[in-house]
């Protein structure tokens, strides 16, 4: 099975982690012409060899009109004038509680002049001018203060997924860059308190995060995993400042984004995981833990710019992996005495506590009796559940266990856009097929809103994913 493995025991940004990809493509220098003509007004992105710690890998840069996102790390033993070193990898959004005097229920240019400069001077007492080169504070999860003499615009989410829309590429990598933006917008929404549609992203860490996303999901895309795997996430320690004031590491939007994902911090003071490299690899990853046995083809090392004592890197290794299945718990018990509003009720309940899946199969029992066999697959670190869920929910007096192997296809999803609206695919690959399938809610709910059949609905999704 094809697989690529991430090692992130130093972190994880979107421009580290298209640099570790890039590496292991067979023609990174077409990657970069690619990127590069995806029509990101001002957006220039390039890519140079990098050395840390004696070990040689690649940086990839993103300027948006010759400007590159910094973060600004807390340092408690120097002074702000120290260089900390920086990663550009930011898309952070920020709630404008001012009346921006315009709605966002219409598309905009790709310039993002959507009705309104933001003029204000971003030129703020702090000691220091900004001839230091990087003495830029932002928020981190918000806003990017910069103390340019030039104004900048600010875009909402609607405007990015206008943006993603329209980029010259497959159906498959607009949908996924989409969904790894939502993942940040919402991350943004939960920080802030604000719906989505309020969060606004300043105009270059929009830009840059979007070029991360992109490049990343085209990467992907012409690599061809069938699986990829990730090391549990490093994100650092200590603190960043911003433009509201100083916020622990990892910052708010990343620690939203990473819930249910391994991480660590450590001794190395600084931001090693940004929003985006986290909603990517939350995105794309399909499971967490230490590399798996696999013959290793390439390696790819994506340095950052920040300089530590460990290397400031994601490595990404291109193998191949055995295809593996897993072990599952078959519980079974006979009913006879229960109606079939009971059996269903006791069937969404067991559903609830976690239960792979339940069905019943019809059965003849004792004094002739129609009767139906009850059955349910669960992980073993379930089983206590589901027994107690199986008894508290049937008239059972017993349960029969089965050990089971398991043997799956893997399962990832993306969004299509169609003219009609969203429409979420399920895709399921391994064991040498590969196959996918709309979901069928969404494909319903279009069919209702349009007065359409489910089968004008599907050709319609069928045309956009082709384009």
């Amino acid at each position: 099975m094809k697989t690529i493995y991430f090692d992130c025991a130093m972190g994880a940004a979107g421009d580290m982690l298209t640099a570790a990809l890039l590496e292991l493509h067979p023609d990174p220098e077409g990657v970069l012409r690619r990127l590069n003509g995806l029509g990101l007004p001002g957006v220039e992105v390039s890519a140079v060899p990098s050395v840390k710690c004696g070990i040689t890998g690649t940086h990839v840069s993103v300027k948006v009109h010759g400007e590159e996102e910094e973060s600004m790390d807390v340092s408690h033993d120097h002074d702000h004038g120290h260089d900390h070193g920086h990663d550009h990898d930011h898309d952070h959004g920020h709630d404008h509680d001012h009346d921006h005097g315009h709605g966002h229920g219409h598309e905009h240019d790709h310039d993002h002049d959507h009705g309104h400069d933001h003029d204000h001077d971003h030129d703020h007492d702090h000691g220091h001018d900004h001839d230091h080169g990087h003495e830029h504070d932002h928020d981190h999860d918000h806003a990017h203060e910069h103390s340019h003499s030039h104004g900048h615009h600010h875009a909402g989410m609607h405007e990015v997924e206008h943006i993603i829309s329209h980029l010259p590429v497959s159906e498959k990598v607009r949908g996924d860059a989409l969904g790894v933006y939502r993942l940040i917008a919402e991350a943004e929404s939960h920080a802030h308190g604000r719906p989505v549609e309020e969060i606004h992203f300043h105009e270059v860490g929009t830009l840059d995060a979007v070029a991360d996303v992109a490049a990343v999901c085209l990467l992907l895309e012409e690599l061809a995993p069938e699986q990829v795997v990730c090391s549990p996430i490093h994100v650092g320690s200590g603190q960043v400042r911003c433009a509201h004031g100083i916020l622990p590491v990892p910052a708010p939007a990343t620690a939203h984004i990473l819930r249910e994902v391994p991480t660590y911090g450590g001794s190395v003071r600084g931001e090693l995981c940004t929003p985006t490299g986290a909603a990517l690899l939350k995105y794309f990853v399909n499971s967490f833990g230490p590399s798996p046995v696999m013959r290793v083809e390439k390696i790819g090392y994506g340095m950052g710019s920040k300089e530590f004592e460990a290397m400031n890197g994601v490595r990404a290794l291109l193998g191949e992996t055995e295809e593996a299945g897993d072990s599952v718990l078959e519980l079974r018990c006979n009913l006879d005495d229960m109606t079939p509003e009971a059996v269903g009720f006791a069937q969404e309940q067991l559903l609830k506590a976690g239960v792979l899946e339940v069905y019943t199969t019809p059965v003849g029992m004792k004094k002739n009796r129609p009767g139906i066999l009850l059955t349910c697959l669960c992980r073993p670190e379930d089983k206590e559940k589901a027994l107690s869920t199986l008894f508290a929910h049937t008239s059972t007096l017993g349960v029969r266990e089965s050990l089971c192997s398991r043997y799956t296809l893997r399962r990832s999803q993306y969004t299509v856009e169609t003219e009609l609206g969203p429409v979420r695919v399920k895709e399921s690959s391994g064991w040498g097929v590969s196959r996918c399938k709309p979901e069928y809610d969404d494909l319903a709910r279009l069919a209702e809103q349009h007065g359409l059949s489910l089968q004008e609905v599907l050709r319609r999704v069928e045309e956009s994913r082709s384009k």
